[in-house]
C-alpha cells in the first residue's frame, strides 16, 4: 500500500510540477527563443530519460544496488573534479556545474550524485560499527570531496543540501554525538569561510536580512519573488495569469517557480502542495519504520530528505525565510538532471517500500503455514486417542 501511495503522489506532484514550468516558461520561450514550448518539450524528454530510471531502480533489488553505488559515485565524483578544470566544465550565470555536448549543457554531476550519496551514506553509517577504521576514514574523506568538489564549482546550496543529507543520515544510524556535533562545526566553519572569501555570496546573505536596502540590485530578485507569493492571494491569479513571471521575477522556471505557482494558485494552491509535501513525508516516515533493516531504513530517510527537504528549502528562499539560492523545486523546477535525480530518489523510497511489503507477504504466509501444520498436528494426536 504504500509503494502504491508513493507512486500516486510522485505522479500527481509530476504532472502539476509540468503544469507549472508550462506556464512559468512560455513567455520567456516564446520571446527569447521564438517557441513559447521551447523549456516544456525539453523538460518532457528528460522526464522520459528519469522515468526509465526511476522504473529501473523500482524494479531492482536494493542488494544489488548496494553493491553498485559506490562504482557510480565515484564516477560522478570525477565528473564533478572534471567541470574544475578549466575550458571543459560549462559556465552558466558565474558557476561551473554542467558538462556539454557542443554549446548545450547536458549534465549537472551535483544533481545526479544526490541518490547514489544517500545510497552509499546509507550503506557506510549502517555498519558503522563492523567497519574497519580505513575504510571509515577513506568514506569520510570522499563524502569530504564530494562536497568540496560541489563547493568549489560553486555551489553553496547544493554542498549544504549534501552535507545536510550526509549528516541527517548519520544522526538516523546512531553515530556518537561527539562525532556528529564536530563534523556539524565543520560544516558551519567551511560555509562561513567560503560566504566570507565570495563576494556574490556575502551580498546575498545580506540582502536576505534587508532586500529593501538594495531593491535594484541584490535585493531584486527577492522583491520580486515576495511580490509574486504576496499578489497571489487566497485563490490566485489563475493558472497561466501571472504577472511576475513577464520578465519581473528572474529565471522563474527554475529558482523562482514556486513563487509563480503562488501567484496564480494563491494561498489555497500553496496550501495544498505543502500538504502533499506533509504526506510524502509521513509515507516516506512510515516506510522507513518498516524498513527490513537498518541500511534500507536509511535509504528511505535519505531518499525523503533529498526530496521533501529540498523542497522546502526552495520554498524558504521564495518566501524570504531562508538566503536566495539555486535549489530547484524537485518536479517542478526546468532541468534535466534536477528531474532525473528527483526521479531516482522517489524510485529508492518506493522500492524500500516495496521491498518491506514483500516480506510482510513472506511473513504472513509463514505464519499460515505454520497454523496449518499445527491444525495436523492436533488432528493426528485426536486420531490416535
Amino acid at each position: 500500500m504504500g509503494a502504491r501511495l508513493l507512486r500516486w503522489l510522485t505522479l500527481v506532484w509530476m504532472f502539476v510540477g509540468l503544469a507549472v514550468l508550462f506556464s512559468a516558461s512560455y513567455p520567456v520561450a516564446d520571446v527569447e527563443l521564438g517557441d513559447g514550448l521551447y523549456y516544456f518539450k525539453r523538460q518532457l524528454i528528460w522526464l522520459a530519460l528519469g522515468w526509465i530510471g526511476f522504473n529501473l531502480i523500482v524494479r531492482s533489488p536494493l542488494r544489488y544496488l548496494l553493491k553498485i553505488t559506490h562504482w557510480l559515485l565515484l564516477l560522478l565524483l570525477g565528473f564533478i573534479l572534471i567541470t574544475l578544470i578549466p575550458g571543459v566544465g560549462t559556465t552558466v550565470n558565474g558557476a561551473t556545474r554542467w558538462l556539454s555536448l557542443g554549446p548545450v549543457p547536458l549534465l549537472q554531476p551535483s544533481e545526479l550524485i544526490k541518490p547514489f550519496l544517500v545510497l552509499q551514506s546509507a550503506r557506510v553509517f549502517g555498519q558503522w560499527q563492523e567497519l574497519p577504521g580505513r575504510s571509515r576514514w577513506l568514506w569520510l574523506g570522499i563524502f569530504a570531496m564530494v562536497l568540496l568538489g560541489i563547493l568549489l564549482q560553486p555551489n553553496l546550496s547544493t554542498t549544504a543540501l549534501c552535507g545536510m543529507t550526509l549528516w541527517l543520515v548519520a544522526l538516523a544510524a546512531g553515530l556518537p554525538f561527539s562525532q556528529l556535533g564536530g563534523t556539524a562545526l565543520g560544516g558551519v566553519l567551511l560555509a562561513a569561510i567560503s560566504i566570507s572569501i565570495k563576494e556574490y555570496q556575502r551580498r546575498r546573505v545580506m540582502s536576505f536580512l534587508n532586500p529593501w536596502a538594495d531593491p535594484l540590485q541584490d535585493g531584486y530578485q527577492l522583491i520580486q519573488s515576495l511580490l509574486a507569493v504576496g499578489s497571489g492571494g487566497t485563490w490566485g491569479a489563475g493558472f497561466g495569469l501571472g504577472q511576475q513571471k513577464q520578465f519581473y521575477l528572474p529565471i522563474p522556471y527554475t529558482d523562482f517557480i514556486f513563487s509563480v505557482f503562488a501567484e496564480e494558485f494563491g494561498f489555497v494552491g500553496s496550501i495544498l502542495l505543502l500538504l502533499l509535501l506533509m504526506a510524502y513525508a509521513t509515507l516516506a516516515v512510515i516506510v522507513a519504520m518498516k524498513a527490513r533493516n537498518r541500511i534500507y531504513r536509511l535509504v528511505a530517510i535519505g531518499a525523503m530528505i533529498l526530496i521533501v527537504g529540498q523542497s522546502l528549502l526552495h520554498i524558504g528562499v521564495a518566501t524570504g525565510v531562508l538566503p536566495t539560492t539555486g535549489l530547484p523545486l524537485p518536479f517542478f523546477s526546468y532541468g534535466g538532471s534536477s528531474m532525473i535525480a528527483s526521479l531516482c530518489s522517489a524510485g529508492l523510497l518506493i522500492r524500500v517500500a516495496r521491498e518491506s511489503n514483500e516480506a510482510q507477504v513472506v511473513s504472513l504466509q509463514s505464519h499460515r503455514q505454520a497454523a496449518i501444520q499445527r491444525r495436523r498436528l492436533k488432528y493426528r494426536s485426536q486420531a490416535q486417542r
